[in-house]
This record gives structure tokens, C-alpha cells and sequence, in this order.
């Protein structure tokens, strides 16, 4: 199973990204093996439509999961027609995150945690 965490760097030790659909990275793991490939999130630069560019960017890659801060409503949505679980987390490393998600300490959701555009006033 791949599962992708938002991050502000491309290794296991960057700091967790809040941002969903603007992230500046999405770590794709695989929690057993810890074999992971760092990827570009082309659309943090969108003018709009990040979220769901995002998700569909992550659904083309196999990703059953993510583990992100927030999620928006279009992103949400696309998430789940892709049928990508999410789980949220407030801080840490990549690495925390996949800590968590195999201890079971993750919150999913099924919703949007967040109102729309709202990433463009996160940092």
C-alpha cells in the first residue's frame, strides 16, 4: 500500500506540511518497507483547483492514503471519488506521521476540515 504525506521537504526527516493541495511535496511511502520517492507538488502554484489537481495527481500514483493537516472541500471530495482515505495530523516529520498512522494514532476523516482557498493564507 502507498501512502502520501504532505511535506515541506523531500525526505523522511522534512517537516509535516499542513497544506493539502499546496504543499510543496508529497512523500510517497511504503509504510512497510519505509521505501519512499519524494514528488514535486506541480499544482501548489495553481491558480485554482490545487486540491483536486492534487488529488488526482495522487490517485494516478496508486496512493490509498494520505496524511495531511487540511483538506479542502473540492480536495475532499476528489479524495474520496478517488478513493483515497485521509487522516490528518497537526505537526511534525514525515516520519512522525508515518509513526502514527502504523500506531494507529491518526484521526480519518471524510470531510473537508478546512473552507475553500484556504491554503492560499497558510504558510
Amino acid at each position: 500500500m502507498r501512502i502520501a504525506v504532505t511535506a515541506q521537504d523531500k525526505n523522511l526527516d522534512a517537516e509535516f506540511d499542513s497544506r493539502f493541495g499546496r504543499c510543496k511535496y508529497f512523500i510517497i511511502i511504503d509504510p512497510d518497507t519505509e521505501e519512499y520517492q519524494a514528488e514535486v507538488n506541480q499544482a501548489a502554484t495553481a491558480h485554482g483547483g490545487a486540491g483536486i489537481q492534487s488529488a488526482q495527481f495522487l490517485a494516478n500514483r496508486e496512493v490509498k492514503t494520505v496524511i495531511t493537516g487540511h483538506v479542502g472541500p473540492n480536495a475532499a471530495r476528489a479524495l474520496e471519488a478517488a478513493g483515497i482515505k485521509v487522516f490528518i495530523m497537526e505537526s511534525g516529520t514525515v516520519r512522525d506521521a508515518i509513526t502514527a498512522y502504523k500506531e494507529g494514532n491518526l484521526t480519518e476523516v471524510s470531510e473537508a476540515t478546512v473552507d475553500s482557498h484556504s491554503g492560499l493564507n497558510m504558510s
